[in-house]
């Protein structure tokens, strides 16, 4: 198992919920998806059934092992005429390759966490890209995702009573990227790829100590359909 530390990652602060006090780098997220599935180069029906007995491709799993939250602070105007955000997160994010002889080669992540309730946006950062190979498993440790940006109202009145909540408050992670797959000497085109990890507790931390989020109950669902000549998986 490979463990990496993204060489840098930007406390990236633009909200689809407000403004930034920060401007980030300019950063496109991936379409993710689309009307179109990528194909492999279609061989006679035999032996594509042959190669796909053999081969037996399953889809890339994903788990988030830790998330720890250094900064999460709702702060309000004197006049209570607008609100502030400001958040860091931590996290540990594997990605494992169950197949023998499909190999996965990613484009960088785009980084999202909302609050599951409200899907209010409570930061953004990313990943680097990385090839993941035969039975193999990566590790990317120290994945910093944050904003600092303004909210307005609405969104402010949504999110304060789940930050207040004695028993904590659920998460998700979204992942977004352009994937390729290999398979012995075809490969596919590159394809949209959504990584949702949902289920997480977390609580507002106290003091100058992380608060550790309980994802023991997480589970990150891929959105990733490649078709291999009849098959889709």
């Amino acid at each position: 198992m490979s463990d990496k530390v993204p060489s840098s990652s930007p406390i990236v602060a633009a909200a689809a919920k407000g403004g930034t006090d920060e401007p980030p780098p300019s950063t496109t997220a991936p379409a993710n998806g689309g009307a179109k599935k990528p194909t492999f180069t279609n061989p006679p029906a035999k032996t594509g059934t042959v190669l796909y007995v053999l081969y037996r491709p399953h889809r890339p799993s994903f788990s988030l092992a830790s998330f720890r939250i250094h900064r999460l602070n709702l702060t309000t105007s004197a006049d209570s005429a607008s609100s502030h955000l400001s958040t860091l997160f931590n996290l540990t994010i594997s990605s494992k390759n169950p197949n023998a002889y499909l190999s996965f080669s990613y484009d960088p992540f785009i980084l999202l966490c909302i609050s599951s309730d409200g899907d209010v946006f409570l930061g953004n950062g990313t990943l680097p890209a990385f090839f993941s190979g035969n039975k193999s498993d990566t590790t990317f440790r120290g994945v910093a995702v944050a904003t600092s940006s303004h909210v307005d109202g609405e969104t402010m009145n949504g999110l304060r009573p789940e930050l207040r909540k004695k028993k904590g408050f659920l998460l998700k992670v979204e992942m977004d990227t352009r994937v390729m797959v290999k398979m012995g000497s075809l490969k596919s085109k590159k394809v949209g790829i959504r990584v949702t990890c949902d289920g997480i507790k977390g609580i507002v931390p106290k003091g100058k100590s992380p608060a550790v989020a309980n994802v023991f109950g997480a589970k990150c669902e891929v959105d990733l359909r490649i078709k291999i000549w009849r098959w889709t998986f």
